[in-house]
């Protein structure tokens, strides 16, 4: 009888855990990301960026820098903005344009309110794969919930995470994520996004829509990834973030190396985490550098590496006659990035360093800047404190003075990449380093 009571309890033990057993694993992996930056104390938001809207070329001259893409969610450089009031942005529908860097089962959204102070609404959210026009593909658009709702406050200084999405995605497929939001939006980082009045979050295509520059409400898009196990996070400033590659068209050295990687079938995803005006020592467009990495890193789910692009705006700023902020130190530089590789080792992450690109010439450049600049990438050569170390600096310079940004690279500025600049700086990446 015993024997007979034992077989029936071990039965049902058997029977009680073979679903879970039976479970598909999950493996949430970041796929894109674009970070938030909320304001310190006591700071002043900055003024709100202007709204464009695409014109024919012929209608406006050439502009200096490189135009945002024309209504369509594609690279169309046959279009420059024009720049008008900004408006109250309220009662409309925000579409936005990501791009994932490696296959997934499913995907989850991470919303932001981290730049606001008071409660953001979210009223419905969709997203879809987007086609070549800029629709959103048949049979691809998907409701988003947030615990099964369709409509969310998000706390103020918070992010939010959606419940995940049955929609498998392929690297580097594009997606359009479209959310209505009926009050105002938060100020912090912005790119180019699509706005339409009222609820148009379940059209295959916005009505009258403007591209405008707007807050980021989605800033990572994680994956149930089908094959990759690790994330790489590119972790510096406007270089880094791409801010003066063509937008919309996914050009930035991490969209580069992301396609390098999908092309090696390789099992890494990419996370860009680069703020325009970034610093690793004082607050510039968002926390320093020192700040952020428990956010911007080490929240990133996956994450098994780090290219950190940090330095010149502190070298810049710091030497500037016009408004010196704290004249920066070689020895206060490299003391900063010993602590991010310490934090990151103490995490199992990896630390790759990137070679400062050449500034001769730029509006803040200085003799004493370049100084440290030489002294900074030095160390990162030789030190031995990093994990790998990328060359930028050669890959960008031109070759007949060093320490100058090659023409062809550079949008007129001596400082920052152009298109073609991009590419070269996410071509010279070692793909080895993610053996």
């Amino acid at each position: 009888m015993r024997i007979r009571q034992f077989a029936l309890v071990l039965a049902a033990i058997l029977a009680w855990g073979s679903p879970a057993e039976s479970a598909p694993k999950e493996n949430w992996i970041g796929a894109w990301g674009f970070v938030p930056t909320p304001l310190p104390p006591g700071m002043t938001p900055p003024p709100p960026a202007p709204s464009v809207i695409p014109v024919p070329l012929a209608a406006t001259p050439t502009p200096t820098a490189p135009a945002p893409a024309a209504p369509l969610l594609i690279d169309n450089p046959g279009s420059v903005p024009v720049v008008i009031p900004d408006s109250d942005f309220s009662n409309v529908t925000i579409r936005q344009l990501v791009r994932v860097a490696v296959a997934g089962k499913r995907i989850r959204l991470r919303f932001s309110n981290e730049g606001g102070s008071d409660v953001m609404m979210l009223g419905a959210v969709h997203v879809g794969a987007a086609g070549a026009d800029g629709t959103v593909l048949p049979g691809s658009d998907r409701v988003v919930t947030f615990d099964g709702h369709g409509a969310i406050s998000v706390p103020a200084s918070a992010p939010l995470l959606s419940d995940p999405v049955d929609l498998p995605v392929e690297a580097l497929q594009k997606l359009v994520i479209s959310t209505f939001v009926p009050g105002t939006l938060p100020r912090s980082h912005s790119l180019f996004q699509y706005v339409a009045g009222g609820d148009q979050t379940a059209q295959p295509q916005l009505p009258t829509q403007r591209l405008v520059r707007l807050t980021a409400l989605v800033t990572q898009v994680e994956v149930d990834a089908t094959t990759a196990n690790a994330v790489v996070v590119p972790f510096g400033d406007s270089i880094t973030e791409g801010a003066t590659s063509t937008n919309n068209a996914f050009r930035s050295w991490p969209d580069r190396l992301a396609e390098r990687l999908a092309a090696a079938k390789s099992k890494w995803s990419v996370v860009n985490a680069g703020i325009g005006g970034n610093r690793l020592l004082r607050y510039g467009t968002g926390p320093n550098a020192l700040a952020r990495l428990d956010r911007d890193v080490f929240a990133v789910p996956g994450v098994k590496a780090v290219i950190l692009l940090e330095g010149i705006n502190d070298i810049g700023r710091g030497f500037t006659t016009l408004s010196p902020q704290d004249p920066v130190t070689l020895e206060a530089l490299i003391a900063a990035d010993k602590q991010i590789i310490e934090r990151c080792h103490a995490h199992g992450i990896k630390v790759f360093g990137a070679l400062l690109t050449p500034y001769e010439g730029a509006g803040y450049a200085s003799p004493a800047g370049e100084q440290v600049r030489t002294g900074l990438n030095n160390w990162i050569k030789t030190s031995g404190a990093f994990d790998g170390v990328v060359d930028f600096a050669t890959a960008t310079g031109d070759p007949a003075n060093p320490l100058t940004f090659r023409a062809d690279y550079n949008i007129r500025d001596k400082l920052h990449p152009n298109d073609a600049g991009y590419k070269a700086m996410g071509d010279a990446i070692d793909l080895g380093l993610f053996k």
